[in-house]
């Protein structure tokens, strides 16, 4: 299976996957440019590999959690695609790749991102097989929120001293290669990924202004 991933819910990042076998990748260490890097990096990964996009069986984005323009640049990213390449388009939850980076192999475990504002996304896991489970979340919330128990991502290195469990590899970010091998492994398994809709968590910050008060008379 031959899948494109992408994921904008921290850094941009991008790759191209078959059958469990990461053939291109992209990565950019910037949270600001998802929209100006994500398109071209894209093309060169298919040019890279020699593939056309009409080739791709599946394209799959990661729907966050993560701030409002961050999400909103690679899902609508993948969802062009999909409309132009008339491939099915399929949503994952980003910290789902962080989960399966983390390589936890027993118990249970949590991983965390930077959510901004002294707070973090998180979710609590049971190791397994080859994908670990989910057993709660997505949440944000501040640090002390998170279970104790140990944790994994770049939350946890941010607020490693609030945390009451241990923090492990705190360099861990959603990287969009994680994200297809957990598509990977989840169409193997007969298994089905989530659609397309994008987990905030938080309202927007931008708020439509209320009506002009009267000018009093």
């Amino acid at each position: 299976m031959l899948i494109l991933s992408l994921d904008t819910s921290a850094a941009a990042s991008a790759a191209l996957v078959r059958t469990g076998v990461v053939l291109q990748r992209f990565a950019s260490t910037d949270t600001r440019s998802h929209a100006e890097v994500l398109a071209p990096a894209v093309e060169q990964l298919l040019t890279d590999a020699g593939v056309r996009g009409t080739e791709l069986d599946a394209i799959v984005v990661g729907v966050g959690p993560g701030p409002f323009t961050g999400l909103r640049a690679g899902i609508a990213t993948a969802r062009m695609l999909s409309f132009v390449w008339s491939v099915p388009v399929h949503g994952v939850m980003s910290l789902d790749a962080v989960a399966l980076d983390a390589g936890h192999t027993e118990g249970e475990f949590a991983v965390a991102t930077d959510a901004r504002r002294k707070e973090v996304y998180w979710a609590r896991y049971r190791a397994g097989s080859p994908l670990p489970v989910l057993v709660d979340g997505p949440h944000v919330g501040p640090a002390e929120t998170v279970p104790d128990l140990p944790v994994y991502g770049r939350g946890a290195g941010l607020y490693a001293e609030r945390l009451t469990g241990s923090a492990g590899a705190t360099e861990l970010t959603p990287d969009a290669a994680a994200l297809a091998l957990v598509a990977d492994h989840t169409f193997a398994g007969g298994g089905t990924l989530r659609p397309t809709t994008p987990l905030y968590l938080r309202e927007s910050d931008a708020k439509v202004p209320g009506p002009r008060k009267k000018a009093l008379p």
